[in-house]
């Protein structure tokens, strides 16, 4: 039984005072149970906001970490660090990261294998730029990013992990994939897990939607097959929103 997991991404937004009043407000309203909610943090609110919501449910998210456990990478966080702090996911390989940030599949590979070690929950992201869906080329793109990313990773481990599909011609445009676009995706990303791992496997692997998730379309989204969640951009920087969205 796959429960529903809406993962709030709030990129290079807010202060850690902001983000503080955010928590407040937001642990203060009424949560459906039985939906496991996260928040992703820029690295300097993360330790506020873990005692913040200590005791509440809601879970921390990095949103960005290397795969060395310590060296000369300046500007980096290790897996290490974050656990110090309790964090309980890290969004790996998302496509503002792969875009500038020169993230490649070799490298979310990596990382994912040492959020695992680490105990951190990985949040793996996949998705096809809008030239490659119209040149015909989505599927393979997407299936070939979820085997990269899942190579040499054991089925036990594999289950710890979740897939979040986002389309980048998605991503902070307003444009998002039509229920039955996105639904086709994450049953492509399905069945890919299952020639990994096989039926059992797949069928526990939470796969997130993302891309202008916002309440209006939420609740559409996540009533179709083979969405389990959603990574939320934009929609999760206001406490009622995001809540709209977790109560889909």
């Amino acid at each position: 039984m796959r429960n529903p997991f809406i993962a709030g991404n709030w990129k290079m937004y807010k202060t850690t005072a902001q983000a503080l009043e955010f928590a407040r407000r937001f642990i203060a309203m009424d949560r459906p149970a039985g939906v496991t909610v996260a928040l992703a943090a820029p690295f300097t609110q993360l330790a506020a906001l873990k005692k913040e919501l200590e005791g509440t449910g809601v879970k921390l998210a990095a949103q960005n970490m290397h795969y060395e456990e310590e060296g000369a990478f300046t500007g980096e966080i290790s897996a290490g660090m974050l656990r110090e702090i309790g964090v309980d996911y890290c969004i790996i390989g998302h496509s503002e990261r792969r875009q500038y940030f020169g993230e490649t599949d070799d490298t979310v590979n990596l990382k994912m294998i040492k959020a695992l070690s680490a105990g951190i929950l990985p949040i793996c992201c996949v998705g096809e730029s809008l030239e490659i869906r119209e040149l015909g080329k989505a599927s393979a793109h997407v299936e070939r990013q979820v085997k990269a990313a899942f190579k040499s990773i054991t089925a036990e481990n594999a289950l710890r992990i979740t897939i979040a599909y986002e389309p980048i011609w998605a991503i902070g445009t307003g444009r998002t994939a039509t229920p039955g676009q996105a639904g086709e995706m994450c049953s492509l990303i399905r069945k890919t897990l299952k020639e990994l791992y096989g039926q059992a496997v797949s069928d526990e692997i939470i796969i997130q939607y993302g891309g202008s998730v916002k309440p209006a379309n939420a609740s559409e989204l996540m009533h179709t097959a083979d969405i389990d969640g959603a990574l939320v951009g934009g929609a999760s920087l206001d406490p009622e929103d995001f809540m709209d969205i977790v109560r889909f």
